[in-house]
Order: structure tokens, then sequence, then C-alpha cells
């Protein structure tokens, strides 16, 4: 069972950046996609990010493209969102997520943090 503990959300206003990481308490994480989403109250899960297990094909959605970058390192069994020109229609709670090893669906996922773009 692998656990995801994030961080780096908070208050920040328009325009500014942030920085969430998310640390897994299993290695490798080479082995399972990654993956960023976002929930605001009434709304669906929305998926933000994704990288593949060998980082080399992000994906993101179109709300949030050229402004967020999603990026992994192995080596430290972590993945990043940093996030640029927030608006806040970004403020929400921010999961991570991981599939389980060489598999393609999300089954694990942390407890989330809160990100809030103030205008």
């Amino acid at each position: 069972q692998i656990q995801l503990v994030e961080s780096g959300g908070g208050l920040v206003q328009a325009g500014g950046s942030l920085r969430l990481s998310c640390a897994a308490s299993q290695r490798p994480i080479e082995t399972r996609a990654m993956g960023w989403f976002r929930r605001t109250p009434g709304k669906e899960r929305e998926l933000v990010a994704t990288i593949s297990r060998g980082g080399v094909t992000p994906d993101y959605a179109d709300s949030v493209k050229g402004r967020f970058t999603i990026s992994r390192d192995n080596t430290k069994n972590t993945v990043y969102l940093q996030m640029n020109s927030l608006k806040p229609e970004d403020t929400a709670v921010y999961y991570c997520a991981a599939s389980r090893a060489y598999g393609s669906t999300y089954a694990y996922w942390g407890q989330g943090t809160q990100v809030t773009v103030s205008s």
C-alpha cells in the first residue's frame, strides 16, 4: 500500500505561483503513472495534470496548459506541480494520485492540500 502526502498549498494572490509536492512512501515510483487532480465544492473531481512512468509524456487539462508544469524526481520519490499565473478559478483542494505498479488506473490518493487564489 503506497501512501501519498501532499504539501505546498496555501493562499496566494492572483498571478502568483505555488509549487505542490507529493511524497510517496514506497519506492520505486518510476513504475507508476502519477497525477494531480483538484476538486471544488459542488463540482466533479477534475484531472489537472498527469505524467507517465517514464516522465516523457505529461498531459494537462486545457484550463491549466501553459501555466502548470508537472514533474517527477524518482530519486526523491516525489512528484511536483508548479503552478504559475494562478487564477481565482484555480482555487480547489489538490490531490496527488498514483497508479499501481506498471498500471494506468489511479489507485492511490493523497489527503489533499488546499490552494486558495484571491482576486
